[in-house]
């Protein structure tokens, strides 16, 4: 994982505190979706290919668990989360 993971979050708000849970929580996720698509890539047995497919689909669900609740406590990140998808919108 990339992030500075425990940060120092005594200098944070309470806000700002469960706001970095929540991206902890999403690095760690993606980092798990990453970990069990690469195994199923290299898995030779197909029960187990299909289940850590099934863990990798699980990982997505935390992530948007993530998510959604980081746009819940994070009015700024909902903002930036709509001008992301206008940008990617004016490319195509």
């Amino acid at each position: 994982m990339l992030s500075d993971i425990p940060k120092k979050l005594a200098s944070l708000s309470p806000e700002q505190v469960d706001q970095e849970i929540c991206r902890a929580g999403i690095i760690a996720e993606l980092d798990a979706v990453n970990l069990y698509d690469q195994m199923a890539a290299y898995a030779q047995d197909p029960k187990l290919k299909a289940m850590l497919a099934d863990i990798a689909k699980e990982e997505k669900t935390h992530i948007g668990e993530f998510q959604a609740m980081l746009l819940q406590k994070d009015p700024e990140q909902v903002a930036e989360l709509a001008n992301g998808k206008k940008e990617v919108e004016e490319r195509q």
